[in-house]
Formats: C-alpha cells, structure tokens, sequence
C-alpha cells in the first residue's frame, strides 16, 4: 500500500515572514515521529512518503493516489489537520489521526477520521495500516524498551529539512502543569547510549551538519548524559551546532558544562518561566530564583547561548512580573527570548482548572499556539496580557543589543539577533495593523468580548 505521513501547519505559520524567522531562529527541521511510523512501514514492504508543511507548501493533488493518509496533530494545527482529513476522506482516502491532540481529545478526532491512535504508535501502526486492528480510537501501549525503535527514516521526507532530530529520552521527571508531553510520554524512559551514537552515526553519513536533541530534558540524569557527551567527544559524532533543553540544574555539574562545550551542545532553552517563586511552586517547576541566575552565569562561562523561557500570565504573576523577566533575561545575555502566553492544552491540569472555574473564553483550537491568549488571567485582563506578549517581544529584541551578542558569542549569532529583531518588527506591525484595522478578527473580539465577560465567538 501507499501511505503518506502529512505533518499540518497552521496558516500564520505557512506564511514567508514567519518561515523566514524560524530560518533565522534555528535550522529547519521536522517532527520525527512519521519518519519513524514510516519506517517500520517501510520495512514491512509499504510505499511512504512523508510531508511537513513547516518549512514549504505542500500540493495535496499529489497525493490523492494515496491508500492511508496519517496525519500527525498538534493543538494549533488541529483545525488545519481536520480540514485536510475532510479533504482526502471526500476523495475517498483512508485517514488515521494521531498524535498530541488527537491523543488528547480522540472523541473530537475521530469525527474527521476512520481510525484514531492515542499515545505511542510505533507497536499498533503497522497492524492497523494493514487493517488487523479495525477499533475506530486505539490506545496503544506504551513501549519500554526504546532501543527497539528504528531511527527516523529521512529518505521517506518530501519536504525540505537542515538539521536531525533525536530524541533520546521520552517523557520528564518532572510534572510542569502547564506541560503537555510530560502527560502523554509518562512515565520517563531513556534509551541506551549505544543506541543514540549508532543513530548519530547514521546523520553524520546522511551529511547532516546541525542536529537538535529533542529530549524534554536531555540533562535530566547527568551521569548518562555526560557518557553520551564523552562518545560522542571520543568518536567525533559532533555536528557545528547542537541544541538542546535544559534546567537550571545543569549549572551544578561542572564536568557536565565542560562536556556540553566540547561536543558542541551550544544552544540550550531552558525553562526560566518567572521570576516570582510562588509562581514557580503553583506550576510544580521545582526551581529557585538563584538557581536561573547561576545557570545564566556559568552558560556564558562556558559560551553555551542560552534561549530563555518565559511563561506569560501565570496567576500569581503581574504584569510587573513579566515586565521584570524579560529585563532579567536581557540583563543574563539570554541569546534568545521565548515568551510563551500560558495555553491551557487539553488534557493537562490546567485546562482542567480553568474548565472548572469557567475562565476558558475561546474553544478555538487554532489560536492555542502560545503566542494568543485562550483564557481569563487572575491578575490582568485577557487583552493587557496580549499586549504584554507583544510588549516581551518589543522590549527583548532591540538593534543594540544585537551587537552585545555579537561580541559574546561571534558574528553569525549577532545577524541572526539582528535578523530577530527586524523579523519581530515586521510581524508586531503586522499584529497592529491586523487590530485596528480589521473589524472581524481574534483581537478586536479579544478587546471586546473580554471586557463584557463573555466567550469569544471566534
């Protein structure tokens, strides 16, 4: 059989701007999973291809002589993934949902689909594609061992792509409330070290020369992180420039910062989210405000270009909170500034919470994309803390501070601030001009349905 893996984008993300910025913000790269799916289909003898409409348009009538279309869901593309379902089911295709939100919300899924799979496909994909499992919602088990994963299969990828994507652990340690893949990848597993550097072997012959750790945490436990670190030193698997997620706590581990440096782990978020500890303990985070001022410090130390988290409108922040992070963070050097605005996803605690005190004000799955705001905050309007998003942006990304980052950390990383600034120019003015000039758009009814205390009917 024929079967094309179609990862949807969402329609401010397919615009040039936007694809221009993220070219600038990092290398392109794709979700994994379908590479994955695809190859275990692969080697049971099925035709795939494999699509991702992040970094360029993909013509859908190439398509149609498909017999299974899976399509991989994230929240904010779940309306565009559902519009492209109906599409190839009207002309007769078979279609399977899975991934983050349809495992969320499979009920909702499954009405824009024949079959729905919750969880980790890689046991139950083969076997439902060749229709031994017909269940219209499976849950599919969850796996343990993960060296028995096969690698993502890139020769399958139609689309273009810069960088490889690894992931090495599933799931976190940790339970953010906030977090969705903590809930959906549960309980943390690792796979081997053997197995990554045979996987990074094989993106060093594919002739990758930037690779991106996906783990929630790749730091999480340091004594197998620093052995990964050392083959990778000892066999050369290092690429020019490596990200990475992290936490504050890495900071503590001397050796571990010294082997991040050596292997060109380069590039790290980590999740600062507030500056206001009670905040930090209402999310769960389990960090102090000294630690993200000592993990700041000893990241420069080593030339590690730190991407800052920020949480916008958490209910124990203000706005001089946030206000206060994003100076803190261009106070530390932060490379990079990821102001996120606090999206309920479903499934997580605190969508079950603000279900509950009935402060969610819009059920439009499209504008859960971190960067618009979905619910009623406790300490500011709905409409102040989109300002706030805007204003993070503003504040973070000036023309001078470019030249701060291009004597600490080389040319190359100052244009590509330059670069963030005037991209984050474009696309505020773009913002405002779409606000006070459009009469029927999310911020216009943002302002004022908000205010009257009623749903936004968008």
């Amino acid at each position: 059989m024929k079967v094309i893996f179609i990862v949807p984008t969402d329609a401010i993300r397919r615009t040039p701007v936007y694809r221009l910025g993220g070219s600038i913000y990092g290398y392109s790269n794709v979700i994994t999973g379908p590479l994955v799916l695809g190859h275990i289909l692969k080697n049971a003898g099925h035709q795939v291809e494999v699509y991702e409409e992040l970094n360029e348009d993909v013509d859908f009538s190439q398509c149609m002589d498909a017999d299974v279309i899976g399509i991989y869901t994230m929240t904010s593309c779940a309306p565009r993934a559902y519009n492209i379902a109906d599409m190839f089911r009207q002309h007769n295709c078979r279609v399977i949902l899975g991934g983050m939100h349809a495992s969320a919300v499979p009920e909702e899924a499954i009405k824009h689909a024949d079959q729905v799979i919750v969880g980790e496909a890689e046991s139950v994909i083969k076997d439902v594609v060749e229709k031994k499992i017909t269940d219209k919602i499976i849950k599919a088990p969850i796996i343990y061992n993960l060296d028995e994963i096969p690698f993502p299969d890139y020769s399958l990828l139609k689309t273009s792509c810069s960088a490889a994507n690894v992931i090495t652990t599933r799931g976190c340690p940790f339970s953010c409330s906030f977090c969705t893949t903590s809930r959906m990848f549960h309980p943390y597993r690792e796979r081997s070290v053997e197995n990554v550097i045979e996987e990074l072997r094989y993106y060093k012959s594919l002739g990758f020369k930037c690779m991106n750790f996906e783990d929630d945490n790749f730091t999480a436990n340091k004594k197998r992180t620093k052995k990964l670190l050392r083959r990778m030193i000892e066999e050369n698997l290092v690429f020019k420039e490596t990200f990475f997620f992290g936490r504050t706590d890495l900071a503590e581990d001397e050796e571990l910062l010294q082997l991040l440096q050596k292997a060109h782990l380069n590039r790290v978020l980590v999740g600062i989210e507030s500056l206001n500890q009670k905040s930090l303990n209402a999310i769960n985070k389990k960090q102090k405000i000294v630690d993200i001022e000592k993990c700041a410090k000893r990241l420069a130390q080593y030339k590690i270009r730190l991407i800052a988290s920020l949480v916008l409108g958490l209910d124990d922040d203000s706005i001089e909170d946030i206000r206060r992070g994003v100076k803190f963070c261009r106070h530390i050097n932060a490379y990079q500034l990821q102001p996120a605005v606090l999206t309920p996803f479903p499934g997580t605690p605190v969508y079950k919470k603000f279900i509950k005190e009935k402060r969610m004000i819009t059920d439009n799955w499209r504008y859960f994309d971190m960067m618009n705001v979905t619910f009623k905050p406790r300490n500011m309007s709905a409409w102040q803390l989109q300002k706030e998003f805007f204003h993070s942006v503003r504040k973070f990304y000036n023309f001078t501070s470019s030249f701060k980052i291009m004597r600490l950390f080389g040319f190359d990383s100052g244009i590509r601030r330059l670069g963030l600034w005037f991209i984050s120019r474009i696309g505020i003015a773009f913002s405002y001009f779409y606000i006070w000039f459009g009469k029927h758009n999310y911020y216009t009814n943002l302002k004022k349905f908000c205010s009257n205390n009623k749903t936004l009917t968008e």
